[in-house]
């Protein structure tokens, strides 16, 4: 941990040092330590901080540099998953299952057995759903939830945290709602935190975190309750 501040629980649950302190190596790790209550999360995310650790570590905190980002306008949907969006093969709602989504988020996966979503995260992000800045869209195939994702909504900035699917294509189709969202509410910029190659392949990009920071500073406000509040299906 040398190199990194440790963040006390009896500390101001809004202060954390600044971004430009964060390493090189693991990219972006700034902090660690804190609790994850809804005040220290708004103030991580003002910031452009998320949380990322795994079961048995201490919180870990990050600004990775550079930052993966997806405009709206910037949606690239393929052929074939326009073919899907026109079926009747899925359904997509909003904030209808929150805990089911971030559930489904922390299954383990064959790719990834393990999982970063603690039963710590996962109760934190439900405190920030229930206060209005935490939202799921779902992907439903007749009654069975077949996919979703779920984020944290400040301002005009979506946060994305993480996204799952039980059938080919649910998570994306979830994607293209939220995109399709975020233009009708004003949302100017999704966080997409990391790269790779699956958001890659739907639009996102990376830039420098200097530039998301700015982003930041002119679309995620202090303490605002977000434009998607209420997030109504």
């Amino acid at each position: 941990m040398n190199g990194i501040v440790w963040l006390g629980d009896e500390e101001d649950q809004t202060w954390f040092p600044p971004v430009e302190r964060a390493l090189g190596e693991p990219d972006g790790l700034l902090a660690a330590g804190g609790s994850l209550t809804p005040a220290r999360l708004v103030a991580a995310y003002e910031r452009g901080i998320f949380p990322w650790y795994s079961d048995g570590q201490p919180v870990l905190w990050w600004s990775p540099d550079p930052r993966a980002v997806l405009f709206p306008d910037e949606l690239h949907v393929s052929r074939s998953l326009r073919k899907v969006l026109r079926s009747d093969r899925f359904v997509t709602r909003l904030d209808t299952a929150f805990a089911h989504v971030i559930a489904g988020c922390a299954a383990p996966r064959a790719a990834a057995p393990g999982t970063w979503l603690t039963p710590e995260m996962i109760e934190a992000y439900q405190r920030l759903h229930a206060l209005g800045l935490a939202h799921s869209v779902e992907t439903w195939q007749g009654d069975r939830l077949a996919g979703g994702l779920y984020g944290v909504c400040l301002g005009r900035v979506f946060f994305g945290e993480s996204m799952f699917s039980a059938e080919t294509d649910a998570s994306k189709v979830a994607l293209v709602r939220l995109v399709a969202e975020a233009r009708a509410r004003g949302i100017g910029v999704i966080d997409c935190q990391v790269p790779n190659a699956h958001l890659q392949s739907l639009g996102s990009r990376s830039i420098p975190r200097p530039e998301f920071l700015a982003l930041l500073g002119a679309h995620c406000h202090p303490h605002a309750a977000g434009t998607w509040n209420p997030f109504a299906s």
